[in-house]
């Protein structure tokens, strides 16, 4: 079982109580009417899905109930950073070389 820590609420939890919401850092479009049904199709449905390590959307839905970001390598599961929603990006080549990736 994983152990995910809450950047809000600053405990280590088990994952049961987190839900993935996929992909982080997605710019939603500033005018929606504006787009192809195609562009539409790619905004809502395509994502990266990468092998190793990938930045992710996560809720604590049996804690606090705020959206979370963090980095995660996708092969061994293990967490290389969370942090709060809003805050940007870290880089994922640096988080990967630290990790031995």
């Amino acid at each position: 079982m994983l152990l995910i820590e809450c950047p809000y609420c600053g405990v280590e939890r088990p994952e049961l109580e987190f839900r993935c919401g996929g992909e982080a850092h997605i710019a939603r479009p500033e005018d929606p009417s504006g787009k192809t049904d195609e562009e539409w199709a790619e905004f809502l449905y395509m994502r990266t899905n990468t092998k190793g390590v990938y930045a992710e959307r996560w809720r604590h839905i049996h804690g606090c109930g705020r959206f979370f970001n963090a980095v995660r390598d996708t092969v061994s599961d293990k967490f290389l950073k969370i942090y709060k929603a809003g805050e940007p990006m870290p880089d994922l080549a640096s988080l990967a070389k630290e990790a031995g990736k």
